[in-house]
């Protein structure tokens, strides 16, 4: 387990959070962080549409050097997470348009919700003496997490309510869950655990 996969890993929620952030003060006070999408701040014509975008890439490329040094998950995990970065990559290609829907977008924000959901569980290793993060009850408790503020964030969605707070919840916990499994396998390998 290389060391630099906690700075990779690490970086992916700070990034996100500082895109959202700074992305939003250049936008001004008219968007509203509780009931607009963070796709809104990438959309075209947006203030702050390059700072988002370039965060979308950055935490997209965080997932793919993690997914990389992430060697004690199960495989199928490591391809899951990867996935999910790639994803971050095509939404920051294909961004939103500044009013209204697009299908493509959506369909790929969708994908990379989904694999970034079912990594955690892809990820499991069932041995004993495995790292906690990646333990079947832990991983299937965090995607069930995933699971569930992805759904309310689909329920603001639909009812036009608190979307933006739904999405940096969900968003949130997907970008900082492949730190905490980092983080448990450096510290796991430190005490004399497995070797990682």
């Amino acid at each position: 387990m290389p060391r630099w996969a906690l700075l990779t890993s690490g970086c992916a929620p700070v990034l996100l959070a500082a895109g959202w952030t700074i992305a939003g003060l250049l936008e001004g006070p008219a968007y509203d962080p509780a009931t607009r999408t963070i796709s809104v701040l990438a959309a075209y014509g947006a203030s702050g549409s390059w700072v988002m975008t370039g965060a979308l890439v950055a935490v997209g490329v965080c997932h793919l050097l993690t997914a990389w040094g992430l060697r004690p998950a199960a495989f199928a995990g490591r391809v899951a997470l990867a996935a999910g970065g790639v994803s971050a990559l095509v939404v920051a290609l294909f961004p939103a348009p500044s009013s209204g829907g697009s299908l493509r977008h959506g369909s790929v924000a969708a994908v990379g919700f989904t694999l970034l959901a079912v990594w955690p569980v892809l990820s499991a290793v069932r041995h004993p003496a495995a790292p906690w993060a990646l333990r079947p009850a832990a991983a299937f408790g965090v995607t069930a997490l995933m699971g569930v503020s992805a759904t309310w964030f689909l329920i603001e969605l639909h009812v036009h309510g608190s979307v933006g707070v739904a999405e940096r919840v969900v968003t949130s916990v997907q970008s900082l869950w492949p730190f905490v499994v980092v983080a448990s396998c450096v510290r796991h390998r430190d005490q004399g655990g497995l070797p990682t």
